[in-house]
């Protein structure tokens, strides 16, 4: 496993992080104990960096992830959740409700500290209900030391930009901008180092688009952008080759994004996500893979507050 400076944190991270919203059965119904299993599994297998929600699973997650980790030295891995999003349409970024959600996923987690708080989902809400109650917030809980580091999350790229113009952030965690369909995400990366601020990538499958499943019915994603993943993911499929494989060798290998995030509630699926980043790239498939998706690179969906969102796939 590789690891990665993030930002100015002076955190060392490895090249693939262990997403927790599959602990929350988010996308199937899963199994506590082998959802515990799988979190011991990625730590012991050099994985650092665990990301989860208040959201994933409606506290579902936490609290499965709260159970793994007791067993697990607190210095063997860096905690990351997030605050103000609770629900599909529920959002919350006050000053009191951020600190109270942080008091709570303590809880859930049994631990006395998260290494990094990310808002979640900022681009929902206007963005002076964040910049007047939840940047406040996230002072107070450092000097409380509750949180070490804190950060904003979300999807359309223009949230970060707008967020640290207007004041410093430790980390960004971006998700579905840097996968084989789209790398919007290297247009950021300039403003990042610039400021030093850490990145968490996440979703290198963009949200199972870039997968042997069916795509869930509620993924965002215009028909253009579902049918050009597919054509790419039975391509590779004809070669006996596996488009996810790809995607995560894809995402991981980029020595300017320090981490990437993978869930999975599986021992055997984490396993294998590792092993993948330490095998060379199949470089052929890659550039046939690539030109596949041409047609749809860089576009997205929307996400929020019609502000943030461009170069959508309509």
């Amino acid at each position: 496993m590789k690891y990665r400076k993030l930002g100015k944190t002076g955190l060392e991270v490895s090249a693939l992080s262990f997403g927790a919203s599959s602990l929350g059965s988010v996308f199937r119904e899963t199994d506590e104990a082998e959802s515990i299993r799988t979190v011991h599994t990625a730590v012991d297998m050099g994985i650092n960096l665990i990301d989860v929600s208040p959201y994933y699973g409606l506290t579902k997650a936490e609290t499965v992830l709260g159970k793994a980790i007791t067993e697990i030295a607190r210095d063997r891995f860096i905690l990351t959740t997030k605050a103000g999003r609770y629900g599909a349409d529920e959002f919350d970024f006050s000053e009191q409700r951020i600190i109270r959600s942080v008091d709570e996923s303590l809880t859930r987690l049994q631990t006395d500290y998260i290494d990094i708080l990310f808002l979640h989902d900022i681009e929902f809400v206007p963005f002076e209900q964040v910049a007047e109650g939840a940047f406040l917030a996230l002072d107070k809980l450092k000097q409380q030391g509750k949180i070490r580091y804190s950060g904003v999350s979300g999807l359309p790229l223009a949230v970060f930009e707008k967020s640290l113009a207007y004041t410093e952030l430790d980390a960004v965690l971006s998700y579905c901008h840097y996968s084989l369909n789209d790398t919007a995400l290297l247009e950021l990366l300039p403003l990042l180092e610039q400021k030093q601020v850490g990145l968490v990538s996440a979703s290198p499958l963009s949200m199972g688009l870039l997968g042997n499943r069916a795509v869930a019915s509620w993924h965002p994603a215009g028909e253009q952008i579902r049918a050009l993943c597919a054509k790419a993911a039975e391509y590779c499929a004809a070669k006996g080759e596996d488009i996810a494989k790809l995607a995560v060798q894809f995402a991981t290998a980029n020595e300017r994004i320090p981490t990437t995030l993978v869930s999975t509630a599986n021992p055997a699926n984490i396993r294998k996500n590792i092993e993948w980043t330490d095998e060379p790239i199949n470089e052929q498939l890659l550039r046939e893979v690539l030109a596949i998706l041409e047609p749809i690179h860089n576009l997205s969906w929307k996400s929020g507050r019609e502000e943030y969102n461009t170069r959508i796939d309509a």
